[in-house]
């Protein structure tokens, strides 16, 4: 056998990089799930597989990889569903309790303690399925029923005091911003110790713009795009995985129109006529 073409084992090992990715995503957001995100983006990527199959021997392993990924997606499609459901109480819940997204322009004026309990019981008291059947729901409706009858007129107090938020996931999500970003530029696990300088560690120490640009130079233009390259080839799979989360869809079809073509370009060298 004649050895494969170079790019289209590449997006091939893409394909393969994209699937094991939605087989293991991991979530730890309270309104993102890693488990549908991840059937989500298999089925995308399911989809953009079937238009690349065909007949001839080019797309034998492809054949055969469609077929692992509709097996995974036939035996875990009730499951999916069931936790899609449970996943749309879940943001009815949020809804109730006026959580918003940070784009969200709602807010929980004119609520009051006594006017979310009542929408909340009613909602509780509308939550019932068929259990048996369905363990994601049944786990959340269990959650709910026993935190809101544990916790539940200890949570309400934010709604009564003028100007307090309901929740506080801005606040953490602003904070785990500052503590990520102070990760990547100092390479430390912890950030204990770049409370108090860790400002100024991501600052040259110059004393001019004349000394700035010195030490700037003291690297070669060359070698300097050598490890740029290098730095790029090293975050690209880190860069498909980050558009698989935000838009699988565009991904996966970006992935097979670059295969597609890949392929017609590789029959017309074979075939100039």
């Amino acid at each position: 056998m004649s050895a494969r073409d170079r790019e289209l084992v590449a997006l091939e090992k893409q394909l393969r990089q994209a699937i094991r990715d939605a087989v293991n995503r991991p979530s730890r957001k309270p309104f993102s799930w890693g488990g549908l995100a991840g059937y989500r983006q298999l089925c995308a990527i399911a989809d953009g597989m079937r238009q690349l199959v065909d007949a001839t021997p080019d797309t034998r392993y492809l054949r055969r990889l469609l077929a692992q990924v509709e097996r995974a997606l036939e035996d875990y499609r009730p499951l999916a569903a069931d936790l899609a459901a449970a996943h749309d109480w879940l943001r009815r819940v949020a809804a109730v309790l006026h959580y918003r997204h940070p784009t969200d322009d709602t807010t929980s004026e004119g609520s009051t303690s006594q006017s979310v309990a009542k929408t909340m019981e009613d909602l509780l008291a509308a939550f019932q399925l068929d259990f048996k059947r369905q363990p994601a729901q049944r786990a959340l409706h269990h959650a709910l029923s026993r935190t809101w009858q544990a916790f539940g007129p200890d949570l309400l107090h934010c709604y009564d005091i003028p100007g307090l938020p309901p929740d506080n996931l801005a606040l953490e999500a602003l904070f785990s911003a500052l503590r990520r970003h102070q990760r990547r530029i100092s390479g430390h696990k912890t950030t204990r110790e770049l409370r108090v300088l860790g400002h100024y560690q991501v600052l040259f120490q110059a004393k001019s713009e004349e000394d700035l640009l010195a030490q700037l130079q003291t690297v070669p233009l060359a070698r300097y795009r050598i490890h740029r390259q290098l730095l790029e080839q090293a975050a690209e799979p880190r860069r498909l995985i980050h558009q698989l989360h935000r838009d699988p869809d565009s991904t996966v079809r970006s992935l097979t129109d670059a295969y597609t073509e890949r392929r017609r370009q590789l029959l017309q060298l074979k075939n100039p006529d």
